[in-house]
């Protein structure tokens, strides 16, 4: 890991990097199996301004030290109390808390994973959702368990969950408060897969190497890209996916459309799903 040099102080939040341009961002929490405070909330959108800026992350990966990823909002500090509080500090700590769970993750300059190694209640479908890929471990667990105490899930998860899941799927664990593992995660496509618990770091690293190692001009405007287009309509999808084509290939500085055609037009070095013709010749 590089040493913190100059990152910020946080109470909540912490942050490591890797010699593989790996951004670690966890929720610090342990003690309140990393509930979303206000203060966390407002200290991940610090942080999350600080690895954009930094030259050496290339992917974050989101996670939670200790046996939990988050238990959602924590409903003493930000419900109980902010509910006492003038309307006012309701609408800023509501504001907070969208502004990095969703608003910055979706739209984050650099690819972003989720790795689920524990608890994920309530609240934290947003951040996981927002999260441009997500790898849970197989024991992890899920739960929306509203309901037991008197409301529907709150701020965006039931947007979070149309977004991933069948609505049948979605609205039986809304409606029961029934909890599920990292598999049953992974089957319904909350996530994009489960591992062990002992791998799944290991695996996460293998995904957030490769992300590492890719065009990130190219990157962020295919994700990006894939994101604005779900809300529009075919003849406006195509207008913005070739606007923001010739974006990308103006602005890329490692010109990787030019490199690309290259590779498969003129030398021929890259077939896809297959292995290239080196390879080939020297197997």
């Amino acid at each position: 890991m590089h040493p913190n040099g100059n990152r910020g102080t946080y109470e909540t939040v912490a942050i490591e990097v890797d010699d593989h341009g790996i951004g670690w961002l966890y929720f610090d929490r342990p003690h309140k199996r990393n509930a979303m405070s206000p203060t966390l909330n407002q200290e991940m959108a610090r942080a999350l301004d600080e690895l954009e800026a930094d030259e050496a992350v290339r992917v974050v990966v989101l996670t939670g030290r200790g046996d939990s990823w988050s238990a959602g909002m924590d409903l003493k500090e930000y419900f109980r109390e902010v509910d006492d509080a003038p309307g006012h500090v309701e609408a800023r700590v509501r504001r907070q808390s969208s502004e990095w769970q969703w608003r910055r993750l979706m739209n984050f300059i650099k690819p972003t994973i989720a790795m689920v190694n524990g608890w994920c209640f309530g609240g934290a479908f947003t951040p996981l959702v927002a999260c441009d890929l997500a790898i849970a471990s197989e024991d992890a667990t899920f739960g929306l368990s509203e309901v037991n105490w008197g409301i529907p899930p709150g701020g965006l998860v039931s947007r979070a969950l149309a977004e991933t899941v069948s609505s049948r799927d979605a609205l039986w664990f809304i409606m029961t408060g029934e909890t599920f593992d990292g598999r049953r995660a992974s089957e319904m496509r909350l996530v994009n897969e489960a591992v062990p618990a002992d791998r799944l770091k290991e695996r996460t690293t293998e995904v957030a190497k490769k992300l590492a190692a890719t065009n990130p001009t190219v990157l962020r405007a295919a994700k990006i890209g894939f994101r604005k287009v779900q809300q529009m309509s075919w003849d406006q999808a195509e207008d913005y996916l070739y606007a923001k084509l010739d974006a990308t290939t103006g602005h890329d500085p490692e010109r990787a459309k030019v490199q690309g055609l290259s590779r498969f037009l003129d030398d021929k070095s890259y077939r896809p799903g297959l292995k290239s013709f080196e390879d080939r010749s020297e197997g």
